[in-house]
């Protein structure tokens, strides 16, 4: 009779554990369809859609004077996840804007937090404010970036944001690194972006972690969106988009 009921208990909480891993996922929605580029703006002679993905493409006679970017008309999240699987050629240099503003004197220019990623693996992962403070977390480093003292030009150094600090290390770089798969095969990005603490996932594994504490140039809430930057041609594709707002 024991094991009866033991038996009976474990099959109800593997029951629970599944109805909670399913709603858990209900909560995630699509927020490209993977047919059209409808609830998206930008330039298209820059994006396209292909076998089910967005993708965007800067061929020798399209060259870019300028990084342009295709953004998610939907809204402007504050609290969210967002997962993208996504693959890049080996010249490509691409990333996933968050929180992030438009320019109104550029089209199809964003400003704001970046969930960096290259086809040579030297930025995946990282935390790179386009138009900003540039890198704010390297691969694998937690950090924390302090209140505003200064204005831009006085902090950013090396392309990086010079007052940020290290907290601690998610591991060795180049070994999160070999997370990252070649080629053609595709991996997964996930977002998880909550009060002023920014966290980017490559294949699950954590690659960089902020705590933005800085009230000027830090942003609540923005828009959505995927780059092709300037440089040599490429190719970078985006498939299963899904976004969880809190």
């Amino acid at each position: 009779m024991l094991k009866l009921v033991s038996l009976a208990l474990l099959q109800a909480t593997l029951a629970l554990a599944s109805c909670s891993n399913t709603d858990s996922t209900q909560k995630f929605k699509p927020i490209f369809d993977g047919k059209t580029l409808n609830g998206w703006e930008g330039d298209t002679t820059y994006w396209s859609v292909e076998n089910g993905a967005i993708v965007g493409k800067i061929t020798p006679a399209t060259l870019l004077k300028r990084n342009t970017f295709i953004i998610w008309k939907g809204g402007q999240p504050a609290d969210f996840e967002l997962k993208a699987e996504f693959r890049i050629s080996a010249e490509g240099n691409s990333g996933i804007n968050y929180r992030s503003e438009r320019l109104d004197d550029v089209p199809f220019a964003l400003k704001g937090y970046q969930a960096d990623m290259d086809g040579g693996k030297r930025y995946t992962g990282q935390n790179y404010e386009e138009k900003g403070r540039t890198t704010l977390a390297y691969v694998g480093q937690q950090t924390l970036i302090p209140p505003s003292t200064g204005t831009l030009a006085d902090g950013i150094k090396n392309n990086a944001w010079s007052p940020m600090q290290v907290t601690r290390s998610l591991g060795n770089a180049d070994s999160l690194k070999m997370n990252i798969k070649d080629g053609d095969e595709w991996n997964e990005y996930h977002l998880i972006v909550k009060g002023n603490r920014l966290q980017h996932y490559v294949n699950g594994v954590l690659m960089s972690d902020v705590t933005d504490n800085d009230t000027v140039n830090g942003k609540t809430k923005g828009w959505i969106g995927v780059q092709v930057h300037v440089g040599p041609p490429m190719k970078v594709e985006y498939r299963n988009i899904l976004l969880k707002e809190e």
